[in-house]
């Protein structure tokens, strides 16, 4: 299983919307990385009931469940851990002496475009 795509951003407290891909060839819609109080996690594609609740629409044991919210942490985070090589120098690799880089202001945060077909609700 990998992450087909990933489409990052910040919708209250969903933080990137995500699809899955099976070994089989099967693509599995509508998955949301939330940002919860004990940290980040995995909500399932969900379907709004007659009352009003949602109700998930896959079910996964809690062994498939981990492993999915493990790698779509991964995957949220890869960009940050793992700069894009035109944003790695080519020169030597850093030493102790090198100052720390400004954070990125919001003016160089760029945000894909997102539309409706996106929401899986």
């Amino acid at each position: 299983m990998k992450i087909d795509r990933i489409n990052k951003g910040n919708w209250g407290k969903v933080r990137a919307f995500f699809d899955l891909r099976t070994e089989e060839g099967f693509t599995l819609k509508g998955f949301k990385l939330v940002e919860g109080i004990n940290g980040l996690f995995v909500g399932f594609p969900s379907q709004k009931g007659n009352d009003g609740e949602f109700y998930d629409t896959i079910w996964a044991e809690k062994d498939l469940k981990d492993s999915v919210t493990e790698m779509a942490v991964k995957a949220y985070g890869q960009d940050i851990m793992n700069p894009s090589p035109e944003m790695q120098s080519s020169s030597t690799q850093p030493s102790s002496n090198d100052p720390i880089p400004p954070m990125p202001t919001n003016e160089d945060i760029v945000v894909e475009p997102f539309s409706d077909e996106d929401i899986p609700f």
